[in-house]
């Protein structure tokens, strides 16, 4: 794991992010006091959502379903609900 003060992190931000891409963690510091971790994100499928929307199922109104599929046009996302 890597430790870094906030300053550098802060000045070498896109090395940053690209370390923690390629699956690394690092540590910021400021003042020798631990004051974030920066990892990488979880991926995710979309099958969060879907398992708590399926809960719900008969109590969303009729135009949910229009609500979603309007939002996925304005947002461009690919499907979702894939797994």
């Amino acid at each position: 794991m890597k430790t870094m003060t906030a300053t550098e992190a802060s000045r070498n931000f896109a090395s940053v992010l690209d370390r923690a891409e390629r699956g690394e963690t690092i540590v910021i510091t400021r003042g020798g006091k631990r004051l974030a971790i920066l990892s990488p994100a979880p991926g995710a499928t979309g099958r969060v959502v879907k398992d708590a929307l399926l809960r719900h199922v008969g109590s969303l109104d009729d135009a949910f379903a229009d609500d979603v599929n309007a939002t996925r046009e304005l947002l461009a996302l690919d499907d979702p609900w894939s797994d």
